[in-house]
């Protein structure tokens, strides 16, 4: 086990706390729309579950294809700050879509320019944050960005259910409110983020995404990968979480509630997991997540109850903050510094197709099968995840 000053623990750099409200901004807005966009589509514009699944699986596969080339950018320019403004700049001007468009389209298209600005913003952000970061408070840094992240994904379907009650359920006013802090969010990074100086004697990278530079990101940087991927497959979107509690009639104003209690549990357990793993054996944590989302599957494909389903929606939100921030510290620390980008970039990129699939399936599972159908899928995922993580621990050693 490492040996890390508790008291160092605290001291997680200025920029990273930066960019973390700036996250929790951008996550406010987005999931104030996320939480109401599914049951808008299908209630409003009686679009079906498939539908919903297509939607979803698109955008986030957008947003990784994007993933790659922004990541491969800031490491050819040698810098992250502005790739990720800009990422977030585009987000911010894409919200006041969702409220004006008048059907399907122009929501898909709303989706579509959002995810692509997350996808400018992603990658590059992520290596700042590493760049950013000592490499022993890389897991703590991490986390509380993905902490700062969650607590925007709790405090917008929070107030998205206000403003449905304030509203009378005005779908399209409280679109409009979302439209605030995500113009708050891409002014705060502009105006308060500085990024660190490149150091020097560090290898100048001309292409890439050329064969040579990807063969450059190690062996154990592709496990990680490999790893992530299958088990995104067990991951589907969060929409299907919302139509979960639609189906066992949770009131139309309450639904958001879902997403609430989820970005709660993930929120609150990021950080501290984030810090355990600068001290403990990475692989056990991600086995635990695993777990975690192996339970909340079952709970949710059986749940005929509001409790039941409660109780798997926290395990979901757990399990997300037991792997995600994790996920990305081992692909900072297994990839070149110089690599960065393109190394969140690719993770984003495989990790987002495969969304992509498991988003479609899951809905298609949905209209065939039922919810029992999905998650009972999802749970055959998760172990074949498990699987592979126990078959191949001793490579995530000292990473």
């Amino acid at each position: 086990m490492k040996q890390v000053n508790p008291a160092r623990l605290q001291h997680i750099p200025v920029g990273i706390w930066v960019l973390g409200f700036v996250s929790m901004l951008m996550d406010i807005s987005s999931e104030m729309i996320h939480a109401l966009l599914p049951v808008y589509l299908t209630t409003v514009l009686g679009a079906s579950a498939v539908t919903v699944g297509v939607i979803e699986g698109v955008a986030e596969a957008a947003a990784a294809i994007t993933k790659v080339f922004s990541g491969a950018l800031s490491d050819w320019l040698g810098r992250r700050k502005f790739l990720a403004a800009l990422g977030y700049g585009l987000a911010a001007l894409a919200k006041p879509i969702f409220p004006l468009a008048p059907s399907i389209g122009w929501l898909v298209a709303a989706r579509f320019i959002d995810r692509i600005g997350k996808g400018i913003r992603g990658a590059p952000r992520d290596a700042l944050v590493a760049d950013i970061a000592p490499p022993e408070l890389r897991g703590a840094a991490f986390g509380l960005r993905q902490s700062l992240d969650t607590v925007g994904a709790f405090l917008g379907p929070f107030i998205a259910i206000v403003a449905m009650w304030l509203t009378g359920g005005h779908f399209q006013l409280v679109f409009w409110i979302a439209v605030i802090p995500a113009f708050l969010s891409a002014g705060l990074i502009i105006v308060a983020v500085r990024e660190p100086e490149r150091p020097e004697g560090l290898r100048r990278v001309r292409m890439p995404l050329h064969r040579g530079e990807l063969r450059r990101l190690g062996a154990v940087y592709w496990w990680v990968v490999a790893i992530a991927a299958i088990f995104t497959l067990a991951r589907f979107s969060e929409a299907f979480l919302i139509l979960r509690a639609q189906s066992i009639g949770l009131p139309l104003a309450a639904v958001p509630v879902v997403l609430m209690v989820m970005s709660l549990a993930y929120s609150l357990s990021a950080y501290p997991v984030g810090m355990l793993s600068d001290r403990m054996d990475k692989t056990k944590l991600l086995i635990l997540g695993l777990l975690l989302l192996l339970a909340a599957d079952i709970v949710l494909a059986f749940t005929t109850g509001v409790l039941a389903l409660l109780v798997g929606v926290v395990l979901w939100g757990l399990h997300m903050g037991f792997t995600q921030g994790l996920l990305a510290s081992l692909i900072a620390g297994a990839a070149p510094a110089e690599l960065r980008g393109t190394a969140f970039g690719m993770f984003n990129l495989i990790t987002g197709i495969v969304l992509l699939m498991a988003s479609v399936l899951a809905g298609a599972l949905w209209d065939m099968a039922g919810p029992q159908g999905t998650f009972l899928a999802g749970a055959s995922f998760t172990l074949l995840t498990l699987i592979g993580l126990a078959a191949g621990r001793g490579r995530l050693r000292g990473h």
